[in-house]
């Protein structure tokens, strides 16, 4: 946000924050959340670069198109062992796991 639209908005009684403070998140809750969102974009992108539909990459890792969908998404009910799971199908090494976790 714009430092002048932040300072409109804050002179008008609104109060401006993030979304860790918005949510009451902790500052570890904070990295999971990161962490989920890089991995779930890693997962669109491989699947992209690699032509492949959701409906193909379900099967490939054994899941449905739903849940392939939910996984891209970062949705909450997908579990961190998913995507990495999903992203070593797709061809991901441990060292460019590293590189998506270290960022």
């Amino acid at each position: 946000m714009r430092e002048s639209k932040r300072k409109r908005l804050e002179a008008a009684g609104w109060r401006v924050s993030d979304t860790q403070e918005f949510l009451g998140l902790t500052d570890e809750e904070m990295q999971y959340i990161d962490l989920k969102l890089r991995l779930a974009n890693k997962l669109h992108e491989k699947r992209k670069v690699k032509h492949l539909g959701q409906a193909q990459l379900a099967k490939l890792v054994g899941s449905s198109q739903s849940r392939v969908a939910k996984m891209e998404c970062a949705d909450d009910t997908v579990s961190l062992d998913l995507l990495i799971r999903s992203l070593f199908a797709l061809g991901t090494t441990p060292s460019e796991l590293g590189r998506i976790i270290g960022r």
